[in-house]
C-alpha cells in the first residue's frame, strides 16, 4: 500500500555549525524517509561566493557529513546536501565530492552519487539579457554585459527539478551546488507526489535544523512529517520543544513576506494556515497552499571584486570627545583625506572608499538608528578599500595615527584619544566582494542552467 505520508530530516540548519549525534540517532529510530541538510546561504555576505573560500572548516563538514552518509546507507535512505560549502560553486562541489569519497572508501560503503552542479555561464547570460530574459527583483541593481562578466562567481539558486532528475536515475546520495533552501525538504515528498502546499511549508520549518524550536539554543536536528493535509514538526532533541508560536515565526525568518515562499516552480502561501499543538513538543501545521508559476524563474547570486580592504579598530571614552562625536569623527576624516591626498594625489580620494562604524551611537543600525546619544564609551572601526592590499595598508597607517592624535578645542598639546587594542594597528582583510545581482532568468528548461552527473561509489 502506498505510504500516506513521508517523514523528513533535517540534520542542522546549516551545515558545519553542528547537531547532537544523540539527536540524530533519536530521529533515525523514527525512520525517516530521507536525510538533508543545507550547507549555504548568502547570510554571511558575498566572501565566499566571491572567494570560494567555506564558511565552516573542512574537518567540521567531514564530521557532519560522515554521520550523515552512514546513517543514510545503514537505513536506505537517501541523503541531499544542498549548497554544498556556503555558495554552491563548482569548487565547493567537487570538494565535497571528495569528502564522499573519501568517507565511503574509510567506511565500506556503497552507493550511487548524484552531482548537481550550480554555477553559471557567463556567456549563457550575456545571451539571456540580450534575450532580455534577465529581470530585476526588488531593489535590484542596474546590471548590464560587463556587470556579468565582471563577477568571479555566478550561481543559479536550484529547484527541485534536478533532485527529481537524481532520484530517477537512482541516486542514493545527492551533492549538489548552490539550490533553495527548502528543495533539499521538499524534493522527495514532491517526487512521491504529495500535495504541494503543506510540503513546500514544511520545507520551510525544516530547512534551518531546530530553528522553529522554541529558544533553540545551539544548532540540532528536526523532523517533520508530511501528509497531503497538514505536517508536524517535533525535535527529536528531548531538551527542545515546538510551540505554534515558535513554528509560525519562523515564516518572518530571512523572508519577505511572512505568508510566501517564492520558488523557481511557483508560490507557497500560508496566510491561512492553522498551527496547533499536538502535544507539549509537537505542532500541526495544516491549510497551507501552493499557486504553480506562470513563468519558471531561476534567482541568480554574483559576487564582483570591491577592492583590497585594511581596518583598524579603536575605542574613545573621553567625555570631551563623546559630546561632539560627529563633528569630532568629521574632522578625524578630512584629516585623513588631507593625508592621504598630500602624499598620493587628489585624484586617489575618487578611487578609493573609507567608511566609518561606531558601535555605542550607530555601528549596527548606521542612519537608520533612532537614538542619537553615544554610551559612556564608543567603538570606532574605520576600514578603507582600494585598488590592492599594499595601498589599502599604506593609507590605514596614516589614517590611524591621526585618529590617535586628533585634537579637540577642550584640550591643548598632544593628546592620545584613540584607544587601539591591537599591535599592529591595522588589520588587512584582503580582497573584498560585493553582490551584484539581484535578478532571475527566464530559461526555457532547468536543464539550460544546471548540470547533473553521475558516479558509482
Amino acid at each position: 500500500m502506498e505510504k500516506k505520508s513521508i517523514r523528513v530530516l533535517a540534520v542542522t540548519g546549516a551545515m558545519g555549525s553542528g547537531f547532537k549525534e544523540k539527536s540524530l540517532q533519536i530521529a533515525m529510530s523514527q525512520h525517516p524517509d530521507i536525510i538533508g541538510v543545507d550547507c549555504g546561504s548568502t547570510d554571511p555576505g558575498p566572501h565566499f561566493l566571491g572567494s570560494g573560500d567555506t564558511m565552516f572548516s573542512e574537518a567540521a563538514y567531514y564530521k557532519e557529513l560522515s554521520l550523515m552518509l552512514k546513517a543514510g546507507r545503514q537505513a536506505g535512505v537517501p541523503v541531499i546536501v544542498g549548497s554544498c560549502g556556503t555558495a554552491g560553486t563548482d569548487n565547493h562541489v567537487d570538494m565535497f565530492v571528495e569528502m564522499v569519497k573519501r568517507i565511503a572508501k574509510e567506511n565500506s560503503l556503497h552507493f550511487k552519487l548524484g552531482v548537481v552542479y550550480s554555477e553559471q555561464s557567463k556567456e549563457y547570460l550575456v545571451r539571456k539579457i540580450q534575450e532580455g530574459r534577465i529581470k530585476p527583483l526588488s531593489n535590484a541593481p542596474e546590471i548590464n554585459e560587463e556587470t556579468i562578466r565582471n563577477c568571479k562567481h555566478i550561481v543559479g539558486m536550484a529547484g527541485v527539478e534536478p533532485f527529481t532528475e537524481c532520484f530517477d536515475n537512482g541516486a542514493d546520495v545527492i551533492i549538489s551546488g548552490r539550490c533553495s533552501d527548502t528543495s533539499v525538504y521538499a524534493a522527495l515528498p514532491l517526487y512521491r507526489g504529495f500535495n504541494p502546499g503543506p510540503v513546500w511549508h514544511a520545507a520551510k520549518i525544516t530547512e534551518c535544523g531546530a530553528a522553529c524550536v522554541a529558544q533553540r539554543k545551539y544548532p540540532d536536528c528536526m523532523v517533520c512529517t508530511i501528509t497531503d493535509d497538514d505536517f508536524v514538526v517535533c525535535p527529536p532533541n528531548p531538551d527542545y520543544m515546538c510551540t505554534p508560536i515558535s513554528v509560525a515565526s519562523h515564516m518572518l525568518y530571512e523572508n519577505a513576506s511572512p505568508h510566501e515562499i517564492i520558488e523557481p516552480a511557483g508560490i507557497m502561501n500560508c496566510e491561512h494556515a492553522t498551527y496547533e499543538a499536538v502535544d507539549s513538543r509537537s505542532v500541526r501545521v495544516s491549510g497551507s497552499t501552493f499557486t504553480p508559476a506562470s513563468v519558471y524563474t531561476i534567482k541568480l547570486e554574483g559576487a564582483q571584486s570591491a577592492g583590497f580592504q585594511s581596518l583598524f579598530i579603536g575605542a574613545i571614552r573621553d567625555p570631551y570627545i563623546l559630546d561632539q562625536l560627529d563633528t569630532y569623527l568629521q574632522g578625524v576624516r578630512t584629516e585623513i583625506e588631507n593625508r592621504i591626498s598630500t602624499v598620493y594625489g587628489q585624484e586617489i580620494l575618487g578611487n578609493i572608499d573609507m567608511h566609518f562604524r561606531v558601535y555605542g551611537l550607530d555601528g549596527a543600525m548606521g542612519f537608520l538608528e533612532p537614538v542619537r546619544t553615544p554610551a559612556h564609551e564608543v567603538c570606532v572601526v574605520i576600514q578603507i578599500t582600494a585598488a590592492t592590499q599594499e595601498l589599502a595598508t599604506a593609507l590605514c597607517k596614516s589614517a590611524s595615527h591621526i585618529a590617535i592624535h586628533y585634537p579637540i578645542p577642550e584640550w591643548s598639546g598632544l593628546i592620545t584619544s584613540f584607544a587601539l587594542p591591537y599591535s599592529p594597528l591595522v588589520v588587512d582583510r584582503g580582497e573584498v566582494y560585493r553582490f551584484a545581482l539581484n535578478h532571475v532568468v527566464e530559461p526555457s528548461s532547468w536543464k539550460e542552467m544546471f548540470r547533473v552527473s553521475y558516479q558509482n561509489i
